[in-house]
């Protein structure tokens, strides 16, 4: 392989204005494309095959497919100690409804009075409205037309606000993106001493996400994508597109001060460090794509998308780095060397964590433990209005409304019975009789009387355990019944997604395993790695529950809402969290094994791989944590907290794990770090990342003979 990519390196620095031409066309198909076949992203989740789901599809072929239309509520308040039933806020009320009903798109409006929504202190109530068109398709216009006429009502004093996923406009906003990008800048100028050199990897990381948001543009024209999709996306697209940059940039500058020319070392860089940027775009994207196991079809789609994002970072640095490096050549070096008589970080910090091996090794586990302990107080669920920000009209909703009809209000389940009137009498009767249950309303029976549709009302939140535990008991009654509805789907996405975190864990701890042994040859190192990844993801998830769901620090994070963390953090930020740890691995023990295989002893060779790795590490960690430590600044639950998650978890992997435990733990095995059995080495085949083979090549090639790895031209 690493032959291979010394070619395409040459080849991508030689003729770098065709490569050039051809990832600009690529860009500008991908543009066109993505411009003419979008469709628009979904913030549902659902899961087919669950008692929810299958209960869904009963009630859109017997009641009709209604469901699928935009619904939203518009809840009034009574100001201090006042009633909606006095003359003046009723008349206010009236004339809002009035005014809603004629908003574009709106089908009907049901009036609070005739519905008979109004607390029983009179003090909250709230109009249905219901639109004529699905959640994606309420227009930008026909939703500041819904506000605007709802807002009449705040002539009389009234209060007004609106809940329901039609209210949600998307979130256009690049603000956090564009943080993460200037303190990566940062980093990088800061790491190459050159303005030239720090802006290559920035450029091709946006060329990166750029193809990958228009692919993912495309992709809802033909998929249901979550409208989280874009922005996971976006964040590992910039994160491990500049860090995959960051490497070959750096080696190609390493190679030019060795004294080869521009074309040389583009080819040996793309050799050497291009090979261990395979390796490592080929874990997360495993990992990623491995998210298909769990059979959740959304979860499914947001890890290939993600997985289509890093494959194009991995390409786009093996063949426009090179060529962007062509037309840069020299200018990349940094305008000051520094004396050769300095220590360089790496060996500084090297000899310092072997000296102290034992005490470095507890500290940094001590660490660790400590950020994990939250871990076992972690509780998951899908989010709803009451984890939005405590300022949206959403949020304030949805508590007006818990405050007025009870907390269980914001959480109906509907029961759909099959049988007869008698069964349906049965099981209402059944149901009330359970615990945590406010209210059951009358049977609706459809045409051909044999399916009745019941609302439930509980008394808890809709993410409570008293909740979940209700929708066990009703499903545990020996009738007939099934439960939907909102919070019913929420709890089964829930438990599916729990039930799936286990194997998936395994399957990425079995690949890491496997992956890292074809890369060391050996077996106690890829253990060894395995055990600091785990470490890494209880600290991350330890970190996690603490702040945003026990609300530690909640404000200095800008977590304004503090509960349950979203049912989808745990596999997601295992499976990007693996792909990034590999990252590190990768590019700091290769040196180290190539270092020992040469004859090097043992502390030596660690020693010399923190030397030449530590410091390009540093940067790609400072760089990742910028990156996603940008996103906490998202409004979007998922995202801030993931954000937040990935910056803890990669500052422990690298800082910690890889450049703290790994060299201690090394040290403390010595040669037998390295051991492999006879035949399992002779089993296993020789994936060469870094670069071995390339190098004894051309060590007993002459120069004129290297031109034979070339393509003719």
């Amino acid at each position: 392989m690493a032959t291979l990519l010394y070619r395409l390196g040459r080849l991508s620095y030689r003729r770098r204005r065709l490569t050039l031409a051809v990832w600009l066309v690529a860009l500008a198909l991908i543009g066109v494309g993505a411009a003419t076949l979008s469709g628009p992203t979904t913030g549902a989740f659902s899961i087919p095959g669950t008692e929810s789901q299958r209960a869904m599809e009963v009630l859109a072929a017997k009641f009709g497919d209604g469901s699928e239309n935009a619904t939203a509520k518009v809840v009034f308040t009574a100001p201090g100690g006042g009633t909606l039933t006095g003359a003046t806020e009723k008349s206010a009320v009236e004339a809002a409804v009035a005014a809603l009903a004629k908003v574009p798109q709106v089908a009907a409006v049901a009036d609070p009075f005739t519905a008979k929504t109004i607390s029983s202190d009179a003090r909250t109530a709230y109009a249905t409205v219901t639109y004529s068109v699905g959640v994606t398709e309420v227009t930008d216009a026909g939703r500041a037309a819904l506000f605007a006429a709802g807002d009449t009502a705040e002539s009389a004093g009234l209060g007004v606000e609106y809940s329901g996923e039609s209210t949600q406009a998307a979130d256009g906003g690049h603000s956090s993106e564009a943080i993460g990008i200037v303190i990566a800048a940062l980093v990088l100028v800061i790491t190459f001493g050159s303005l030239i050199a720090a802006g290559l990897p920035l450029l091709t990381a946006m060329i990166g996400v750029g193809l990958g948001m228009g692919g993912i543009q495309i992709a809802t024209g033909f998929f249901d994508l979550s409208s989280s999709t874009s922005a996971l996306a976006t964040m590992l697209g910039l994160a491990v597109g500049i860090d995959y940059a960051l490497f070959l940039v750096s080696r190609f500058r390493h190679e030019l001060a060795l004294g080869h020319d521009g074309e040389e070392a583009a080819g040996r860089a793309a050799g050497t460090a291009g090979s261990a940027v395979v390796f490592a775009g080929l874990t997360v994207v495993i990992a990623l794509a491995a998210l298909s196991v769990t059979g959740i079809p959304f979860l499914t789609a947001m890890g290939l998308a993600a997985a289509g994002t890093v494959t194009g970072a991995v390409v786009i640095t093996l063949t426009f780095v090179p060529a962007v490096l062509g037309f840069a050549g020299r200018r990349v070096m940094p305008k000051k060397v520094k004396p050769s008589s300095a220590v360089p970080f790496g060996e500084r910090w090297a000899r310092n964590v072997l000296r102290y091996r034992w005490v470095a090794l507890v500290v940094a586990l001590g660490l660790i433990v400590t950020a994990a302990v939250p871990v076992f107080h972690l509780k998951l669920a899908l989010p709803d209005d009451s984890t939005a920000s405590v300022t949206s009209t959403q949020r304030k909703a949805y508590d007006q409304l818990a405050a007025g009809f009870g907390a269980g209000f914001n959480g109906p389940l509907i029961v759909v019975a099959t049988g007869s009137s008698d069964s349906f009498g049965a099981a209402k009767q059944a149901i009330a009789k359970l615990t945590d249950v406010v209210l059951v309303t009358e049977p609706v029976v459809d045409q051909a009387g044999d399916t009745a549709m019941l609302t439930v009302i509980p008394k808890s939140a809709p993410t409570s355990e008293a909740t979940k535990d209700l929708v066990k008991a009703i499903r545990a009654l020996p009738l007939p019944v099934a439960v939907t509805g909102t919070t019913a789907v929420n709890i089964d996405v829930s438990d599916k997604l729990t039930a799936a975190l286990i194997p998936y864990l395994a399957i990425v701890v079995g690949l890491a395993f496997v992956l890292l042994t074809l890369v060391f040859r050996s077996l106690l190192v890829p253990l060894k790695a395995t055990i600091g990844f785990l470490l890494s993801v209880v600290a991350a998830f330890g970190a996690l529950t603490w702040v945003f769901q026990e609300g530690h620090l909640a404000g200095l994070f800008g977590v304004e809402s503090t509960g349950p963390l979203v049912s989808i953090m745990p596999i997601f930020l295992i499976g990007i969290l693996f792909g990034l740890a590999m990252d590190y691995e990768v590019f700091l023990v290769t040196r180290t094994r190539e270092e020992f295989v040469h004859g090097a002893a043992p502390n030596d060779a660690i020693i010399s791989g923190m030397r030449h790795g530590a410091r390009v590490v540093t940067a790609a960690a400072l760089i990742m944590m910028s990156v996603f430590a940008g996103f906490i600044l998202a409004d979007d639950t998922i995202i801030k907290s993931l954000g937040f998650a990935l910056a803890f978890g990669v500052a422990v992997d690298a800082f910690l794990v890889r450049m703290t435990i790994v060299p201690a733990v090394l040290s403390l095995m010595g040669r037998s770090a390295w051991w492999l059995p006879a035949w399992l080495d002779r089993l296993l085949p020789n994936v060469d990342v870094e670069g071995e083979g390339l190098a004894r090549h051309l060590a007993a090639a002459p120069r004129e003979e290297d031109r034979e790895l070339l393509p003719a031209a």
